[in-house]
């Protein structure tokens, strides 16, 4: 038995969240894409069948009251809230990421003060979101600045409107430095908006604690909500009264039901819904939030960072030299809940991967990416996984 192997039995009986695991569906495959598609939290299919064939089959129209149909944007809102440190009442969930960057990013615009002709956006950020920054920025007649987290400081002025950042990049897993970005985007006087999908449940976000203004993000990677589920958005309290969307929606009026032509906004973070909520995925959302029930961002974080730590050292332990570099950084504070390892042949290796029961995924041109959803994986999953990754790689060599 190897001094790896000996290590993992002892972290796994260690670990406090171990538990946890059985609240989800899984099998004897190691499951490391849990940053692109989280586990099937067990009850979730009996929740959805009661939404189906009570909710929708028995009471049909009479569920937007009777069932809270209608409130669940907002209920669900709350229960995504301290999973990224905001208090409730700011977070609306409804639509997708990509709907509600476009949300934000424009809405942040029209609140910065006139003069301001500048978005900032990530160089580095998922494409979808540089795709929409574009957009957003011919349609407000913005110049689009794109530029790498760490130069934002430098860039910042009096033309800056708004800025959008991801706080983990989701190639490489870096985890870049909310708390001081967003003091300096404050301080020049622009509208910060954060995209979360890479951090919301992986680790401490402290939206209020940092007075982040404008944030987005998914549930269907570390909140485990499902494929395609609903996308969340927050605006911080004092802003509220000041946030204009661009997509005004009777579902955001202040009086929904009164069909008149004129749009008057609802007070609070309700002005970020548009349309009729996917109540089918946004409850099934609701019912795999409950997996969090006794458990603290705090913990997720601790376990997630023993995890990475523990890959790589197996990594470094089984996989010969010079076949994978860790793009990831080391030091904890710049790392999220993910290893990326360039390899040459990362496609072929990623597919080898997958049939021998370990399953990451590939980013091209080169990229092996394994994501650590602590809530379900153990030290004994990661042992495996590094284990058949060097003999994969040695194999292939």
């Amino acid at each position: 038995m190897s001094e790896q192997v000996v290590r993992a039995e002892k972290l796994d009986a260690a670990d406090e969240l171990a538990g946890v695991r059985s609240r989800f569906v899984l099998d004897d495959v190691v499951y490391l894409d849990g940053n692109s598609l989280g586990a099937l939290p067990a009850h979730v299919p009996g929740r959805v069948e009661d939404v189906v064939r009570r909710q929708w089959g028995e009471l049909r129209i009479r569920s937007w009251e009777e069932s809270g149909w209608w409130t669940a944007p907002e209920r669900i809102g709350d229960l995504i809230a301290p999973l990224v440190g905001a208090a409730a009442g700011q977070i609306v969930v409804g639509d997708s990421t990509s709907v509600n960057v476009f949300k934000a990013l424009v809405a942040a615009v029209r609140m910065a003060r006139v003069g301001r002709d500048e978005i900032v956006v990530d160089a580095t950020t998922f494409p979808t979101d540089g795709y929409i920054a574009e957009s957003a920025a011919r349609m407000t007649g913005c110049t689009l600045r794109p530029v790498a987290p760490a130069d934002v400081p430098g860039v910042l002025g009096d033309r800056t409107a708004a800025v959008l950042l991801n706080h983990v990049d989701y190639r490489t897993g870096r985890l870049h430095d909310l708390p001081s970005l967003t003091s300096a985007i404050r301080a020049a006087g622009a509208v910060s908006v954060w995209d979360l999908c890479h951090s919301a449940g992986a680790l401490p976000v402290g939206l209020d604690e940092h007075g982040v203004d404008l944030a987005v993000g998914c549930t269907y990677k570390y909140l485990n909500g499902g494929p395609g589920s609903p996308a969340y958005l927050y605006v911080r309290r004092d802003l509220q009264d000041r946030f204009d969307s661009p997509l005004p929606g009777w579902n955001s009026h202040a009086e929904p039901f009164g069909m008149r032509p004129a749009y008057e906004p609802a007070a609070g973070a309700l002005r970020g819904r548009v349309g009729t909520p996917d109540i089918l995925s946004m409850l099934a959302l609701e019912a795999a939030l409950e997996v969090w029930e006794g458990v603290s961002v705090e913990s997720v974080r601790a376990k997630s960072l023993a995890l990475t730590d523990f890959f790589l050292e197996c990594v470094t332990a089984y996989v010969p030299e010079g076949r994978v570099e860790s793009l990831t950084p080391s030091a904890h504070a710049e790392r999220g809940s993910q290893v990326a390892l360039r390899c040459d042949d990362a496609g072929d290796v990623m597919k080898r991967l997958v049939e021998r029961g370990v399953v990451g995924d590939f980013r091209a041109p080169d990229v092996l990416r394994f994501g650590f959803t602590p809530l379900y994986v153990g030290f004994g999953d990661v042992e495996r996984a590094a284990r058949v990754l060097g003999e994969t790689v040695a194999g292939a060599a």
